[in-house]
């Protein structure tokens, strides 16, 4: 019988035999791309200034494309039909100055209607997710750029008028059969508006306190035990309009990337001022840096 020896050296696995060597190579093209969330477009405090700055600084750079992390308006929620559906109209018009694609993540604000102060009509196609949808397209997908497979998830669920961090059991099979489709070393970068995991409650209300439904995915573990098996880089949040970085498990890493508008275009939130991330992907190595585009808050 041949005696085999596998070595597997920087991504290279080389099979010896006694008679052949076969040699497998996976390589990875360089790239970056944005993680913009929180945008909470509105025709007041200089949002739209704010936000074509955004713009006008993110086309400057060396990216492949634009991932916004949710909350693209403020806001659907508790919004008249005509208003909610201006803001869609206006954040769609103002997003094609982007010199790059853009894939969009919906957020809780981009709901139209739940609220009762809406007046919403709950049978109007546009309700609930159905704007933003009418606008946009589907509210969970994938792509794939480079090698990397990118999942875009809806971690909004509503919760009688109001709205809670939560994957629906749709969504979940849609999850599945997409990951099952993929080599396991494929690496994988996920979006979600509303966090799996985070220290927010902590922060605001100290080390005993626990998050709330809106703060977080409240089944987020059953999500997790589908992940762990796939080589999942890194989860993209949004929602919470802070800097977090958990690395969890020496393996996926959760990045809440800040805000676009900061403190809802109001100012600097905790210190943390307007800007949004830039990811660089080099091989299989993952790094972020928080630009500050320069907005000044209207007084």
């Amino acid at each position: 019988m041949t005696k085999l020896k596998l070595l597997f050296l920087a991504g290279i696995f080389f099979i010896h035999g006694d008679r052949h060597l076969v040699c497998q190579t996976t390589t990875f093209e360089n790239f970056s791309f944005l993680f913009m969330t929180d945008i909470h477009l509105e025709y007041g405090k200089g949002a739209i200034d704010g936000f074509k700055k955004a713009i006008d600084t993110a086309n400057k750079l060396d990216v492949d494309f634009v991932l916004t992390g949710g909350d693209l308006v403020a806001d659907a929620l508790e919004a008249k039909h005509s208003r909610a559906d201006s803001l869609f109209s206006l954040y769609a018009q103002t997003s094609e100055a982007f010199n790059m694609p853009l894939y969009n993540t919906v957020g809780n604000h981009d709901l139209y209607g739940l609220y009762e102060k809406s007046g919403a009509d709950s049978l109007n196609p546009d309700y609930n997710d159905g704007m933003y949808k009418r606008y946009f397209g589907k509210t969970y997908y994938s792509f794939d750029h480079k090698g990397w497979h990118f999942i875009v998830l809806n971690s909004i669920a509503k919760a009688g008028n109001k709205y809670k961090g939560f994957i629906d059991d749709v969504q979940m099979r849609w999850l599945a059969g997409d990951l099952e489709k993929l080599d396991k070393s494929t690496p994988v970068i996920i979006s979600t508006h509303i966090p799996f995991i985070t220290t927010y409650g902590q922060l605001l209300n100290g080390a005993l306190s626990a998050n709330d439904e809106w703060s977080v995915i409240t089944n987020s573990q059953q999500i997790l035990k589908m992940l762990y098996p796939y080589n999942v880089k890194l989860v993209l949040q949004g929602h919470l309009h802070i800097i977090e970085y958990i690395y969890l498990q020496n393996k996926i890493r959760f990045l809440v990337g800040g805000a676009v508008s900061a403190h809802c275009w109001k100012g600097s939130n905790m210190g943390m001022e307007e800007g949004f991330m830039k990811i660089d992907i080099r091989g299989e190595d993952v790094s972020w840096n928080y630009i500050d585009f320069g907005w000044e808050a209207i007084e």
